[in-house]
């Protein structure tokens, strides 16, 4: 468990730490924190892959929609572009605005709409192969642990990412995003699988 708190679409099954918690934090500690989440919800995630038959991971959805192995294609992608943005490799990241200060990570995750559409650069091509999937699964969640061990506090805490509909966040928020959003997408991998 990542601590106690709220349940939302984005980590249903599993739980995150209250706001206050998460503020009486050191930089140090919210970062581990993250970095132990995230490894353990990837982890998950990537075992249900893993076991499942690829004939399974690879099937496309009878009613559409995206295989388990294009969930795990996503997941990948969206992944790495944290991970760019976290260490600089991608630009994108501005200073928050003044008189801005960081929302709390409940209060963003309590106003996303339970359906997204993914970016297009991070929908999956039309056929994805498992084992593909999970080596990309593999360097994408390295090079986030790495940019997540790396992130200085200043740098976290002052630049931020505007998404359409997820709002602002600021860069050391993107753990707790990239926890969230894993969580998500293998809940959505194990309705596509059955199992």
């Amino acid at each position: 468990m990542c601590g106690t708190g709220l349940q939302t679409p984005l980590n249903v099954g599993r739980v995150f730490r209250p706001a206050v918690l998460a503020m009486s934090e050191t930089h140090i500690d919210r970062i581990e924190r993250m970095r132990r989440a995230y490894r353990e919800a990837h982890e998950r995630f990537v075992k249900r892959l893993r076991d499942a038959p690829a004939g399974d991971v690879e099937r496309t959805p009878a009613d559409g929609g995206w295989s388990a192995a294009g969930i795990g294609w996503h997941v990948a992608a969206v992944d790495a572009q944290f991970a760019g943005l976290l260490s600089g490799e991608r630009p994108g990241a501005q200073p928050l605005t003044a008189g801005v200060s960081e929302k709390p990570w409940p209060d963003i995750v309590a106003g996303i709409p339970a359906k997204l559409e993914a970016g297009k650069r991070v929908q999956p091509p039309a056929n994805v192969h498992r084992d593909e999937v999970l080596a990309a699964l593999a360097e994408s969640s390295a090079k986030l642990d790495a940019a997540l061990a790396g992130l200085e506090e200043d740098r976290g805490a002052t630049l931020a990412v505007t998404h359409p509909v997820i709002g602002t966040v600021t860069l050391r928020q993107i753990g707790d995003w990239a926890i969230a959003h894993t969580i998500r997408h293998n809940a959505q991998a194990k309705r596509v699988l059955g199992y």
